[in-house]
């Protein structure tokens, strides 16, 4: 398949997806107050691009889930590491990370709202709770596929723990961490919206539940519509940053 029509069949889909959603309002005559179609939709989402709050409460999500996926990506690469290259901390730990792991993150909204109250902290907090994880797991799983040999040419070479780290595992954890960041930037923004629906009075997820509550389903759509080209456009910056930072790797070169 050539390039020219990878590209096209994308546009394609989401064309025939709208097509399809605008014959199945009209064949049925389903209510607008359940499933509007496009083109009322479409009207909404320009009324609220035109509206300057919306683009405050863009903001509010965006910084949340950047915040909080940015926290994710630290704490998540160091405690990996120290996990990684300490086997027994590791297997000590590891019913306690598992455990943590399934805890549903939802669950601790009012926790957190409790202990950060109902503004951008909480949401940050949450965002970096949902995507450390994934960061964290990669890290590991990265740190510990190292090849034995190449630990002991370092040793070889009488490098320290910290040589080894920065020269060895950590390129070899490169391609996993990236991974572990495509995963966590998306959970960074759902924990970022689902805060927002639970316990705030800003961000795109207030909106989408404050348009719901006004019985505005059009608006709602429009919310919705725009919280997801949001976070494509996080998802793929990760996917840029890992073309940019591990071109060698053999996932990048299966996309060209």
């Amino acid at each position: 398949m050539t390039g020219k029509m990878k590209w096209l069949i994308t546009p394609g889909v989401l064309v025939g997806l709208v097509v399809l959603w605008e014959a199945y309002v009209v064949a049925f005559n389903v209510s607008p107050f359940i499933l509007p179609p496009p083109g009322e939709v479409w009207d909404s989402l320009v009324i609220l691009l035109g509206e300057p709050k919306t683009y405050w409460n863009m903001w509010v999500t965006l910084f949340e889930t950047v915040a909080g996926f940015v926290i994710a990506v630290i704490l998540g690469v160091f405690f990996g590491g120290v996990f990684g290259k300490v086997r027994v901390l590791e297997q000590a730990l590891n019913p306690l990370i598992v455990g943590l792991q399934v805890m549903p993150k939802v669950a601790l909204i009012p926790l957190f709202i409790v202990w950060f109250g109902f503004g951008m902290t909480s949401k940050v907090v949450l965002a970096a709770v949902i995507a450390f994880f994934p960061i964290m797991t990669n890290t590991i799983l990265g740190i510990k596929s190292v090849d034995p040999g190449h630990r002991d040419v370092m040793k070889c070479l009488n490098a320290g723990a910290w040589a080894t780290f920065r020269n060895v595992e950590l390129p070899n954890a490169l391609p996993y961490i990236l991974t572990g960041m495509e995963v966590g930037i998306v959970l960074a923004t759902i924990g970022a919206i689902v805060g927002e629906y639970l316990g705030g009075s800003q961000g795109l997820g207030y909106m989408a539940v404050a348009t719901l509550n006004a019985f505005d389903v059009k608006a709602m759509f429009a919310v919705i519509l725009i919280l997801t080209v949001l976070g494509l456009v996080l998802y793929f910056l990760v996917v840029f940053l890992r073309r940019f930072v591990t071109p060698w790797h053999e996932s990048v070169a299966n996309r060209k």
